[in-house]
């Protein structure tokens, strides 16, 4: 398996964490949903330090070389800052109350204005 920590600067992008939730919902998720050998891919974001970004957990090395959609850097307007790919040494979940994690984050649940 392989980890991979993607990171975009969004200063003076004209993006926020906050702008970029649209993209998640109406496009992003049903997206990468659909890619072959993602096990689990989860966006991130700093508010305080402009930063956003994900983490993808592949199958396999072969899975995490294959091409990405690039919507995200033509939306930005650039690519990530940062884009490392680890090995992954271990998996575990935890004991959790809410079996599917597709309905959460503030992608998913802030209020749209």
């Amino acid at each position: 398996m392989k980890a991979a920590v993607v990171w975009w600067d969004l200063k003076d992008t004209g993006h926020s964490a906050e702008s970029l939730r649209e993209f998640l919902r109406d496009e992003a998720i049903e997206r990468f949903a659909r890619i072959d050998g993602l096990r689990l891919k989860f966006w991130i974001s700093d508010p305080e330090t402009g930063r956003w970004g994900a983490v993808l957990l592949w199958e396999s090395a072969e899975a995490a070389a294959a091409p990405l959609p690039a919507r995200a850097a033509e939306i930005i307007g650039r690519p990530p800052v940062q884009a490392t790919l680890f090995d992954v040494e271990a998996v575990v979940e935890g004991r959790h109350a809410n079996p599917d994690l597709s309905a959460l984050g503030l992608a998913r649940t802030a209020v749209i204005p």
